[in-house]
C-alpha cells in the first residue's frame, strides 16, 4: 500500500486524482491522508468524490472512504483499466447540484481509458466553464491535440454549457484505448514562431451586447499588440449565467490557451483584457509551454515510451506537487529545474 500525503505542496485535487490515475494503471493500491486539509473546505468535495467513483468504476476498484469531507481514501484496484460506456454526474455527489469541474473530472479518467483495451464514451455532467480548472475549450482546443501528437486519440463535444454555481454543463468525450505500444514521448524545448491566434466570447443567458464587447475589446486590444486574430461570439446554451473569452495560440511547435471568466460587478472589457494580457504575457516570456500546460503534461508523459522533455514560461506549485506524487509512483521519473514562478524545464524518463 503506497501512502500519499494529500496536503504536501499545492495541496489540492490533483494530488488525489493523479494519484488515483496511476493507481488505476499501475494496479497499485494507495492511500491518500490528509486530502486537502489546508483548504477552507477540506476533504473531497462533488467533483473529487466523482473522480474516486469514477476512477472506481473503471478498474473495479475497492475503495473506503468515498464520502464528502472525507480525508482519507483508500484505493485498490482490481482489474486492468476497462473500456465501456460511463455517466458521471458530479450533481449526484452534491445536494442542489454543483459546478464541480468535468475537464478536472476527464483528465482523470482519459489517461487509465486511453491505455485500456477498446473504445469508449462518456457523458461527463457538471461545470464546464469554472475557476480554478481548464475549460472545456481548453481539452479541445490545447490539451487534446497536444496528446493527439502522442498517440493518444480522444475527441470531445459539448452540450450544454455549466457555470458556477448550479453547473449543470454536459460534455460527451470519445477515448480510443490503446492495444500496442505506450504513448510516444515528446520533445518540446523551443515554442517557434506565432502562427495565430483564435478564440471566443461566449456568455449564456445574458443580454448579446455582453458577449459583442467581450469580442471587440480582445480583437482591439490584441490589433494593438500586432496580432490579427479571429474570434467568435457564441450564445451558449445552458442552465445558469455566466461568461468566457477564450483565446488560443499556435506556435510552430506548441499550443497555448488563456482564459478569462465573467462574474457578477466586472466589466465585459475587463474579461477580455485579462485574457489578452495572459497571452500577451506568454508572447514575452521564455519557454516552450504555458504554466497550465506544463503541469498538465508531467502524468501522460511519465507515461509515455522513452524520453520526454520541455521548458515552461514559469514552474508552478501545481507541476511541482504532479512532479512529487508521479515520483511516488514511478520513482526518478520526473525531473524539474527551476525555481517556482521561474522559467523552467522538466525533463521525464531519463
Amino acid at each position: 500500500m503506497l501512502i500519499i500525503d494529500g496536503s504536501y505542496g499545492e495541496g489540492g485535487g490533483q494530488v488525489l486524482r493523479t494519484s488515483l490515475a496511476l493507481s488505476a494503471i499501475t494496479g497499485q493500491p494507495v492511500r491518500i491522508e490528509k486530502i486537502r486539509a489546508g483548504r477552507r473546505k477540506p476533504g473531497l468535495r462533488p467533483q473529487h468524490l466523482t473522480a474516486v467513483r469514477a476512477l472506481a468504476k473503471v478498474c473495479d476498484a475497492e475503495v473506503e472512504g468515498a464520502r464528502l469531507n472525507a480525508q482519507e481514501v483508500t484505493f485498490t484496484p482490481r482489474a486492468h483499466p476497462q473500456a465501456g460506456t460511463y455517466t458521471f454526474d458530479v450533481a449526484q455527489a452534491a445536494r442542489g447540484g454543483s459546478a464541480g469541474s468535468v475537464t478536472l473530472l476527464f483528465q482523470a479518467v482519459a489517461l487509465p481509458l486511453a491505455l485500456a483495451a477498446g473504445t469508449s464514451q462518456l457523458t461527463l455532467r457538471g461545470g464546464t466553464h469554472v475557476a480554478w480548472s481548464p475549460p472545456f475549450d481548453y481539452l479541445k482546443r490545447v490539451y487534446l491535440p497536444i496528446l493527439g501528437r502522442m498517440g493518444v486519440q480522444a475527441k470531445v463535444n459539448i452540450r450544454k454549457w455549466g457555470w458556477y454555481p448550479i453547473g449543470g454543463g454536459e460534455m460527451q468525450a470519445t477515448v480510443q484505448g490503446r492495444t500496442g505500444a505506450a504513448p510516444a514521448g515528446l520533445d518540446l524545448l523551443e515554442r517557434g514562431a506565432l502562427l495565430r491566434v483564435r478564440g471566443l466570447s461566449a456568455s449564456s443567458n445574458l443580454p448579446k451586447h455582453i458577449r459583442v464587447r467581450q469580442e471587440q475589446s480582445a480583437l482591439h486590444a490584441l490589433r494593438a499588440s500586432g496580432i490579427n486574430a479571429r474570434l467568435d461570439a457564441v450564445d451558449a446554451p445552458s442552465k445558469g449565467q455566466g461568461t468566457v473569452v477564450f483565446l488560443w495560440a499556435e506556435f510552430e511547435n506548441v499550443l497555448a490557451g488563456f482564459t478569462s471568466l465573467g462574474e457578477r460587478g466586472k466589466p465585459a472589457e475587463r474579461v477580455a483584457q485579462e485574457a489578452v494580457q495572459d497571452l500577451l504575457n506568454f508572447r514575452e516570456a521564455g519557454g516552450a509551454l504555458e504554466e497550465h500546460l506544463a503541469d498538465q503534461l508531467v502524468l501522460p508523459l511519465a507515461l509515455a515510451e522513452g524520453e520526454s522533455r520541455f521548458t515552461t514560461a514559469a514552474v508552478s506549485g501545481h507541476l511541482l506537487t504532479n512532479a512529487w506524487v508521479v515520483n511516488r509512483f514511478l520513482p526518478g521519473t520526473v525531473r524539474v529545474e527551476g525555481a517556482e514562478g521561474e522559467p523552467g524545464r522538466v525533463d521525464i524518463g531519463y
